[in-house]
């Protein structure tokens, strides 16, 4: 089956790029603001998948995010929700907690959304392509082959050399893996924003996005986002979510690190600095 990749032709000026809103609508509601601040456009908010998650707001982060009018990809979670499954589709191991958390959190996702929001997931493209300074960029959640695909920093190039090649781009935006990094090689640039409605494992509670900027010599800087996390952990305290990810919107520390390759589970509770 063909995938779904929207086209958006040619952007400039700043983008603002995120993944990850987790049903967290305290943390979008706060990016908006920012967005509106910095005079940056909806057309140029691009999500990377996955707002619904973990959080106590699906249905009305849904909402919200249709209202600003920002721009997006599916991430398994909307997959998973359009298709009817029974899980999100993570590719968590089996039997892991990560594993069992998502059968708390998922069913409760899932019993919160409206059917019109479940139908329109069904139309969200799998990807985005647009030109941007001369480049071609190219939208993956996970990976171009296998949106579930965890993808670090210490993931080896040759893996996302097998992107770019197939994705005929210059820059690829991705999300899924829940931490901010740039890679490059090859005259190729890897960029994953982290994402708004969970903390990076780095102790703090603050979360993270990333702007590219057409103007500036660095085109794509990193920002940590400031928003209600008292307010969203005490949310999914009430609706008795998992209390371990609660308690990350307050520590900034995971509960597991099960999806982490060693490089990057060797720094957690360590502030990210680039």
């Amino acid at each position: 089956m063909d995938k779904k990749i929207n086209d958006i032709g040619e952007l400039s000026g700043k983008i603002l790029v995120f993944g990850g809103v987790y049903s967290n609508l305290q943390a979008l509601q706060s990016l908006q603001e920012l967005a509106e601040d910095l005079d940056i456009s909806p057309e140029n908010c691009i999500c990377t998948g996955d707002i619904v998650g973990y959080c106590s707001q699906p249905e009305e982060t849904i909402q919200f995010f249709r209202s600003w009018g920002a721009q997006t990809i599916a991430g398994n979670v909307e997959i998973q929700l359009a298709n009817d499954e029974e899980d999100c589709g993570c590719d968590f191991r089996e039997g892991s907690r990560c594993d069992d958390f998502s059968k708390e959190w998922y069913p409760f996702a899932k019993m919160m959304l409206s059917k019109e929001s479940v139908n329109r997931m069904k139309n969200i493209p799998e990807h985005i392509q647009f030109r941007y300074a001369g480049k071609k960029v190219f939208v993956v959640h996970g990976s171009f082959f296998n949106t579930s695909e965890f993808i670090f920093k210490s993931t080896s190039w040759d893996k996302k050399q097998q992107n770019f090649d197939h994705t005929k781009s210059d820059i690829i935006l991705a999300g899924h893996c829940g931490l901010p990094f740039s890679d490059s090689k090859n005259e190729k640039l890897w960029i994953n924003p982290g994402v708004i409605g969970m903390p990076a494992n780095d102790g703090s509670n603050k979360t993270w996005y990333a702007i590219l900027d057409d103007s500036s010599s660095n085109l794509v800087e990193f920002q940590q986002l400031e928003y209600d996390h008292v307010k969203a952990n005490e949310l999914m305290l009430k609706n008795n979510l998992p209390a371990a990810y609660a308690a990350t919107l307050k520590t900034g520390i995971w509960d597991n690190m099960e999806i982490l390759p060693a490089e990057e589970a060797s720094r957690q509770g360590e502030l990210i600095r680039f």
